[in-house]
């Protein structure tokens, strides 16, 4: 036996991923070599990506609790940006996930990555993480119950709960989450009178943020994770065209736009709030490589 090795495994905060996706894998970069990790994933066909990651894949499907049974006793530091089910007010897979974690009794810490829609409409007001939740769409409220449901186990097993409330998350390399590619769409924006001021995070600064969660993160506490930017949504959309030498969005009237979009996208353009960031600089000592979108486009000039 290599006793050595073995010393050194154990010497190593351990940390669980569960819904290692895009901002899984950027986190998996911030921690290793330093941490062991363990990703959980549905998809058999995800095991060897996992395992090139450097990462120890384990098999697991949040609605099926009978296939999470081994994660209880598998690391002490969970990340947990699993997504609700697509339907619902409530997030059962939370729960599977709790239940299964309990078991083991060996989570010290654990991060969740929530969304500021939990907020609801704000009507353009600047906000921080006092703002009492009112969430005004299913996908919110199924937010809001995972978070409840944390909070709880949090205070029943001792474990520190920090939950990051998430805006939208872009970067240039990120599929689904690059801006250039609604301006290059020819995508439309609120005219100015119905603009509604948006939020953004880089998916770097997020995975950044997530690991200053789990090493110092305070006890059942609520984190903003957002940068600088204070734009409406059209004029975010503007400054990117500017920046990468296209042609702005054309300005629609709100009850036109809405009849383009879907239902998913109009909820987006049916809320706005300014959220303030000072807890994530503050308590997690974050210092944002990308304070806004400029930052992450700087030298850029085509889509």
């Amino acid at each position: 036996m290599n006793t050595g090795a073995a010393r050194t495994r154990a010497s190593k905060p351990s940390l669980l991923i569960v819904g290692c996706g895009d901002v899984g894998l950027r986190v998996i970069k911030q921690v290793l070599p330093r941490w062991r990790v363990v990703a959980l994933s549905s998809s058999p066909a995800r095991l060897a990506e996992l395992r090139a990651a450097g990462v120890v894949p384990l098999l697991g499907n949040l609605d099926d609790p009978a296939t999470l049974v081994r994660l209880g006793a598998v690391a002490d530091h969970v990340l947990h940006l699993a997504p609700p089910p697509s339907q619902g007010h409530t997030d059962p897979r939370t729960g599977h996930l709790l239940q299964a974690l309990a078991r083991g009794g060996r989570v010290k810490r654990l991060v969740y990555g929530s969304t500021t829609g939990v907020y609801g409409n704000c009507d353009g007001a600047w906000i921080d993480e006092t703002r009492p939740v009112q969430p005004q769409t299913d996908r919110a409220h199924r937010r809001v119950d995972a978070e409840a449901q944390l909070r709880a186990f949090g205070r029943r097993t001792d474990t520190v709960v920090t939950i990051l409330r998430i805006p939208g998350i872009y970067a240039l390399d990120r599929d689904g989450g690059d801006p250039r590619s609604r301006v290059a769409r020819g995508q439309p924006v609120l005219r100015a009178e119905d603009d509604v001021y948006t939020n953004h995070v880089h998916a770097d600064d997020l995975a950044r943020a997530c690991w200053r969660a789990l090493v110092a993160g305070l006890p059942q506490r609520v984190v903003n994770v957002c940068d600088d930017s204070e734009l409406a949504m059209g004029d975010h959309y503007d400054r990117v065209a500017d920046l990468i030498g296209l042609p702005r969005p054309v300005r629609m009237p709100a009850a036109e736009l809405k009849a383009q979009v879907s239902a998913m996208t109009w909820s987006f353009m049916a809320e706005s709030r300014r959220i303030r960031n000072q807890r994530l600089k503050r308590e997690l000592g974050l210092r944002l490589a990308y304070p806004d979108v400029a930052a992450a486009l700087a030298g850029v000039r085509t889509a």
